[in-house]
């Protein structure tokens, strides 16, 4: 579980990635192409797997917001957490005080579930400002600016994800978080942020993912 007991004194509409770097046990992928955060440990066994039986619990077919033709692009289960749950708002609390960003501006935790053979290709968390899908999702609370995910099983064969842009691939470990800013230096979506949710070859992976927003969310 991270270490939050030297929280910014007020949450702001975006993350400092200098407040993310000071974290404990935090590592920045080296990168100037993609700003990108790894910490291991950020939760415990126990809350994985409280998390786990949530999702497990309303899991759904995955949809994506753009239809590209391609039946199989995202294949896994997806489940909107409750955040009336007082165990998912103690989880929520900490992954905006992780990120440093106040509450209205994230959206409702998502778990993902990934069977054998499942995956994600490779895709980008914002909208596309030219696609047919940004007025849609964006009119209200703007783009995605920062993604946390974190990783709550470990399958037993794949499940990685990969920035194919910048060539990094992170191995599933229970509890280890990534956070990173879908936007370049100059605030514009970012096409380095490009991940590959890979397919699983055996057992299962659950993660859970929370999407911030340009202004607050709803």
């Amino acid at each position: 579980m991270t270490d939050l007991t030297a929280a910014p004194p007020a949450l702001a509409t975006d993350a400092d990635p200098a407040w993310i770097a000071a974290h404990p046990r935090v590592q920045r992928v080296p990168s100037r192409a993609l700003t990108l955060f790894i910490q291991r440990r950020f939760l415990t066994a126990d809350e994985c797997v409280g998390l786990i039986d949530r999702i497990d619990a309303k899991r759904r077919p995955s949809t994506i917001a753009d239809a590209n033709g391609d039946g199989y692009f995202r294949t896994s289960e997806t489940c909107d957490l409750d955040h009336d749950d007082p165990f998912v708002a103690v989880i929520n609390a900490r992954l905006d005080a992780f990120a440093g960003i106040a509450s209205p501006h994230g959206e409702p935790i998502q778990g993902q579930r990934y069977d054998v053979g499942q995956e994600f290709k490779a895709h980008t968390d914002y909208f596309d400002p030219k696609g047919s899908d940004y007025a849609q999702y964006c009119s209200v609370a703007g783009n995605r600016t920062w993604t946390l995910m974190v990783y709550l099983n470990e399958p037993a064969a794949g499940g990685a994800t990969r920035f194919t842009k910048i060539g990094k691939t992170v191995q599933p470990e229970t509890g280890k978080l990534l956070a990173w800013n879908n936007r370049d230096g100059a605030g514009a979506p970012n096409p380095a942020s490009l991940h590959h949710g890979m397919k699983v070859r055996s057992g299962l992976k659950h993660v859970i993912t929370k999407w911030y927003r340009e202004r607050p969310w709803g």
